[in-house]
């Protein structure tokens, strides 16, 4: 690559970023439905034409703030999940939980991006499922290893059940019991459903020590997970 061509790779980042970093405060100030290429553009003082160089349209935009989104998430929960990778299974499952947890508080617009209402006239793209994926693998990885360690107690699955727990092993969930399989899409929903709960004011007057709450949380569905 010439000087001329590096120069011109690094400015083109410079000004994604930039791009991106307005959008992201266009989320915080109106949401997602609201973002508009035209004012992102008139912030940064570029001309709409020269800003569709680097986003066609507003979806594209969308979707690559979503894949930052999620492997941001997804970085944060496997770097606290090495951190405890000799552990047990019950530990490195907090500790996932834990961060996704704590990237969520501390990312509140990205959060509602992605686990939010969806952004009407939008539809998320096949490209952004390797990235959203990358925490329940994390999961799915912790019930394998306790599985093949033989320390993973297989949750009773009703007859009605069992094929769809079936389909999801067959889809996602490799050699897991089928009653793992749907153990761990109740728990992956519900703990989801409690970080948006915290994150967006239900838990007002209901629930004040939310940290310890959640621990509780987190702990009760891994052994309903089979995990211990």
């Amino acid at each position: 690559m010439s000087t001329t061509q590096g120069a011109r790779a690094r400015a083109r980042i410079e000004v994604t970023a930039a791009i991106k970093d307005e959008a992201r405060r266009q989320l915080a100030a109106e949401g997602a439905a609201k973002l508009s290429l035209r004012a992102v553009a008139r912030e940064l003082g570029m001309v709409s034409s020269a800003l569709y160089r680097y986003f066609p349209s507003r979806d594209d935009l969308l979707t690559a703030l979503i894949i930052d989104a999620y492997d941001s998430v997804g970085e944060t929960a496997e770097t606290a999940h090495a951190e405890v990778a000799g552990a047990g299974a019950l530990l490195r499952w907090a500790a996932v939980w834990e961060a996704v947890r704590g990237w969520a508080l501390a990312h509140p617009h990205e959060y509602a991006l992605i686990y939010g209402s969806p952004v009407p006239g939008y539809v998320a793209p096949e490209t952004t499922v390797p990235s959203a994926a990358r925490v329940a693998l994390l999961l799915i990885g912790i019930a394998q290893d306790a599985h093949r360690a033989g320390l993973l107690t297989e949750p009773s699955l009703p007859a009605d059940l069992l094929p769809e727990g079936e389909r999801m092993v067959a889809d996602f969930a490799g050699d897991l019991p089928p009653g793992v399989a749907v153990a761990l899409v109740a728990a992956w929903a519900e703990l989801y459903g409690l970080v948006s709960f915290e994150l967006f004011g239900q838990f007002r007057r209901v629930v004040e020590d939310r940290e310890v709450f959640f621990r509780h949380a987190v702990r009760r569905l891994a052994l309903g997970v089979g995990l211990a």
